[in-house]
C-alpha cells in the first residue's frame, strides 16, 4: 500500500473500547468466519473433547468413535442447560447433561431421555446437538458457525498462501504433523485489534525486543517481514538458531526448503491467527477475544515429534517468542489504556512502516458494515 502522507489515521478509541462495537465484531466477524479452535492430536481417543469460546457461543469440539472430529454448540436442546463446563476432558459414551439427563451420541444425535421411549414422535437427529462446521489444516480443527461458511480454501489457506508468494511454502513445514513442545496462555488485557495490529508491525521492535532484533538484524529498522510478501527475515550472522541467545536449536524440518533455512517468515489469517515459522519449529498463536479490553491468547511451539519424544531441552528455543510475547502484550496493555482518553477519541497516525496496518482498518470496517 503506497501513501501520499507520511502520516495516515487510525480507527478512532471507541473502536477498542465500546462493548457495542465488540458486539458486532463477534457477530459479524468471529461468529462468521473460520476461527482455529484446538489442535486436533490432542483429541486422540474417542470422546475426548475440549470446549472453546468462539464469539460469543461456547462450541464443544469432541471426537468420535469413527475418529472424526466434529463441533457442536455446547448447548442442550431440551432446556438449553450447558452441556460441558470443562475446558477438556473425555466422555465414555455420550455427551450428557446434568439438568434432565439427555443424551447425545459422539455424532451429536440424540441417544438418550428420561421417558423417551413414551415420545416416539421425538426426531433424535432434529433434537441432535446443533452442528458446527469444521475443517483441519496445519494440525487445528477450524470451525465456522455461519450458516453458509466461507469457502476455507480462499479465507483461510489462501490468505497464508498469498503472503508467503509460494503455495506450497507453509506444506514444506509439514505442520500437521509436529508435536506440542510447549503451550503458553496469556490474559491480555487489550483489545483483540492491538495484538494484530501489533504482529503486524515492526516499528516497536528496536524499542522493545532486544532478543529478537539480535537474532533478526533486519527488524531494528521498523518493518516487519509481513511487509514485503514472500519475505523471510534473515538471521544475523552470530545467530546458530531462533533461540533467545543465538545458540543452536533443534536440526532442519525435513520439508524446509534450502531458501527457508536461516529465515523468519510471519503469516497473519484474519481474524485471530498468527502464524510463525522457522527452520526447526513452527509458533502458532491462538487469539480467543472475551471483552472488548480483554483477550486470551493461547501460543504453541511446535517441533518434530522427535525432538519433544527425546526429552530435549526446549527452554532457550521457547524462551525467545516468549519474551516476544510478554513484550509485545505489555505494549499492548499500555495502549488499551489510552484508548479511552480524549486525546485518541479520533484515532492516532500510522507512518510508513505501519502503513498497511490500515488494510486491516479497512477489512475490520467492510465486515463491520455487513
Amino acid at each position: 500500500m503506497t501513501s501520499t502522507s507520511s502520516l495516515i489515521s487510525t480507527l478512532p478509541g471507541r473502536s477498542y473500547t465500546d462493548p457495542e462495537v465488540f458486539a458486532r465484531e463477534q457477530a459479524l466477524i468471529f461468529e462468521s468466519l473460520w476461527f482455529c479452535a484446538v489442535r486436533s492430536a490432542e483429541l486422540a481417543a474417542p470422546g475426548a473433547f475440549r470446549t472453546v469460546q468462539a464469539g460469543r457461543e461456547s462450541v464443544i469440539v469432541v471426537r468420535g468413535r469413527d475418529g472424526l472430529l466434529r463441533a457442536f454448540l455446547n448447548v442442550c436442546r431440551h432446556r438449553g442447560a450447558r452441556l460441558c463446563l470443562e475446558e477438556g476432558g473425555e466422555v465414555r459414551r455420550t455427551i450428557r447433561c446434568a439438568y434432565h439427563a439427555w443424551s447425545y451420541d459422539l455424532d451429536g444425535t440424540l441417544a438418550a431421555a428420561p421417558n423417551l421411549a413414551r415420545m416416539p414422535d421425538v426426531d433424535r437427529v432434529a433434537y441432535g446437538l446443533v452442528p458446527v462446521a469444521l475443517r483441519e489444516w496445519l494440525g487445528y480443527a477450524w470451525i465456522c458457525l455461519a450458516g453458509e461458511p466461507p469457502p476455507f480454501e480462499e479465507s483461510v489457506t489462501r490468505a497464508a498462501t498469498e503472503r508467503l508468494g509460494d503455495p506450497a511454502a507453509i506444506e514444506r513445514y509439514h505442520a500437521d504433523e509436529l508435536a506440542v513442545g510447549r503451550r503458553v496462555r496469556y490474559d491480555v488485557r487489550a483489545n483483540w485489534k492491538l495484538i494484530v495490529e501489533n504482529f503486524m508491525e515492526c516499528y516497536h521492535c528496536a524499542t522493545i525486543h532486544p532478543e529478537l532484533t539480535a537474532v533478526l538484524p533486519e527488524f531494528a529498522g521498523g518493518y516487519a517481514a509481513q511487509y514485503y510478501v514472500g519475505h523471510g527475515a534473515a538471521f544475523a550472522e552470530r545467530a546458530e538458531g531462533f533461540t533467545v541467545d543465538g545458540a543452536a536449536g533443534f536440526g532442519k524440518l525435513p520439508g524446509v526448503a534450502p531458501e527457508q533455512d536461516r529465515r523468519y517468515y510471519a503469516v497473519t489469517v484474519k481474524p485471530q491467527v498468527f502464524v510463525n515459522l522457522v527452520p526447526d519449529h513452527v509458533i502458532v498463536h491462538r487469539m480467543f477475544p472475551l471483552a472488548a479490553d480483554r483477550t486470551i491468547v493461547e501460543c504453541d511451539w511446535l517441533y518434530h515429534p522427535d525432538v519433544v519424544a527425546s526429552g530435549a531441552d526446549l527452554s532457550r528455543s521457547v524462551e525467545l517468542f516468549h519474551r516476544v510475547n510478554e513484550q509485545d502484550f505489555d505494549a499492548c496493555e499500555r495502549t488499551q489504556l489510552g484508548m479511552s482518553s480524549r486525546a485518541y477519541a479520533d484515532g492516532g497516525v500510522l507512518v510508513p512502516s505501519e502503513h498497511h496496518i490500515s488494510a486491516f482498518h479497512d477489512w475490520v470496517n467492510q465486515r463491520l458494515r455487513g
